[in-house]
């Protein structure tokens, strides 16, 4: 069995159109759909991408081993899907950005790796003086549709599946992409492909009991002085961004196909994350942004003799996908993890109704190392006309507005508490979109009261794990 990972970064569940979005074409999205399972309430996390990724390869929460920045990544002595494929004789095949591996660890859980490099969009669409500059608005890319880093990352996977021989060992094939992720911007026809008048309503900004952090990033941001028409342009402009990331996985398709390997391949379609895409007056993420538009994301597996149309409803997590993979491969993780392995749900069964899933970010004040802005921080923190100078600007000027945070969600109700400022509890069967907070409102006492004791249960369970081998005793020479 040999395994393609096809990652993209900020795509959201409910801008995919086998998740029953009305408007985006995503014609390749809904054939994996129908030809294996989908997981309708796959949730990441953490909504940055390296503490994302890092818990994906893991089955580790953030907190269990720090890994809640842009730059701590996994190191050589923790464990990975990769490493434990590539120590089993997989061939581990990277085309595409790292968010997950520092370089030294890299060498030992990656047998090629590559990456494109570059942009993906045009320039900016405002000048630096004007209140939309920070929108991350930006003119359609300048080339054609094999011309963005991303596509060219996805022909060099592709021309790796073309040279493979019938006696090579069995393969994993990595393709973590950029798309959808900010700038808003795409070749054409994918940037102009939808009206902004066809958007469906969106999220209106200033919620009730909406965490503060949404005010000052409008404010920081300037989107506070914007009005709607421009954020339904955001939208329709991320949307077809997806259907560009449709267009590539169509050219993955036609690859497996041409090449036999479709009928010995496990083909796994997912994201680190989601986008506001101008939900809530909102551009891009944050890192204790935790409503569904951030934390669900697709999750779509084909397997070879999986159940084909399978829709699983059950609340499960993004990291579920090294567990499974495992399985599916007939090894044994050799670390205390927090995934289950999904294999039972590509066979048909259903999942756990009860399942609660968990995200988190942010950071505290004793660790100023891991807010963005300062000026060390890998670039981000630059002059004014950097795309993100009011980001880093906000978290070093209101820390408190980046607090650490923990998400617990049920099919019904979600619970976020934070460090600072307000907590939050939607009860998502009556308010699916989150706009209502309903923390400290009598008529959910229980229900808070519940869901407040499962997070600490949680937390107490999963604080830290404890290696396999760990021999005491003073050296014999």
């Amino acid at each position: 069995m040999n395994y393609v990972f096809f990652h993209p970064d900020e795509m959201r569940a409910e801008s995919v159109s086998c998740y029953g979005h009305p408007l985006v074409q995503m014609p390749n999205y809904d054939r994996v759909a129908a030809e294996g399972v989908r997981f309708d309430q796959c949730h990441v996390q953490h909504t940055v991408c390296s503490p994302s990724r890092c818990s994906q390869m893991t089955g580790w929460y953030p907190h269990v081993a720090g890994h809640r920045t842009l730059w701590n990544l996994l190191r050589p002595e923790e464990p990975s899907l990769f490493g434990y494929l590539r120590e089993a004789g997989y061939r581990v095949h990277w085309c595409g950005k790292n968010d997950l591996y520092s370089p030294e660890a890299i060498h030992q859980n990656v047998d090629d790796w590559s990456s494109a490099g570059g942009g993906h969009a045009g320039p900016n669409r405002y000048s630096p003086e004007d209140e939309a500059y920070y929108t991350f608005l930006h003119e359609p890319f300048p080339g054609g549709l094999h011309d963005t880093a991303d596509m060219r990352n996805v022909q060099a996977g592709i021309e790796f599946l073309r040279a493979r021989r019938p006696d090579d060992p069995p393969f994993f094939l990595y393709l973590p992409l950029s798309m959808p992720h900010p700038p808003y911007g795409a070749p054409e026809p994918f940037h102009s492909m939808y009206s902004p008048d066809d958007v469906g309503p969106l999220r209106p900004p200033n919620p009730v009991g909406a965490p503060d952090f949404h005010a000052l990033i409008r404010r920081y941001r300037r989107l506070d002085a914007l009005d709607e028409a421009l954020f339904r342009e955001i939208q329709a402009i991320y949307l077809g961004m997806n259907s560009y990331v449709d267009w590539m996985l169509g050219q993955l398709l036609a690859a497996l196909e041409q090449t036999g390997l479709d009928q010995e391949t496990t083909l796994i379609v997912s994201a680190d994350h989601g986008d506001w895409a101008g939900d809530y007056g909102l551009v891009e993420k944050w890192p204790t942004g935790l409503d569904d538009t951030l934390t669900r994301v697709p999750l779509l597996i084909r397997a070879p003799g999986c159940a084909s149309g399978h829709v699983v409803q059950e609340p499960m997590e993004a990291f579920d996908v090294m567990p499974t993979v495992l399985e599916l491969a007939g090894l044994e993780a050799r670390h205390t993890h927090f995934a289950r392995s999904l294999t039972p749900q590509i066979q048909g069964a259903t999942g756990d109704p009860e399942r609660a899933v968990f995200a988190e970010g942010g950071y505290d004040i004793h660790e100023p190392l891991a807010f963005e802005g300062r000026p060390e921080s890998g670039g981000l923190f630059r002059d004014a006309t950097h795309i993100y100078y009011p980001k880093g600007l906000q978290q070093q000027e209101h820390p408190e507005s980046v607090c650490r945070s923990t998400m617990l969600r049920t099919a019904r109700h979600k619970l976020i508490r934070r460090t600072s400022g307000a907590h939050e509890l939607y009860d998502l069967q009556q308010d699916p979109r989150e706009l209502q907070n309903r923390y400290g409102d009598p008529a959910l006492a229980n229900v808070q009261q519940e869901l407040e004791g499962r997070m600490l249960d949680w937390y107490v369970h999963t604080s830290d794990v404890v290696g396999f081998e760990h021999p005491r005793g003073l050296p014999t020479s």
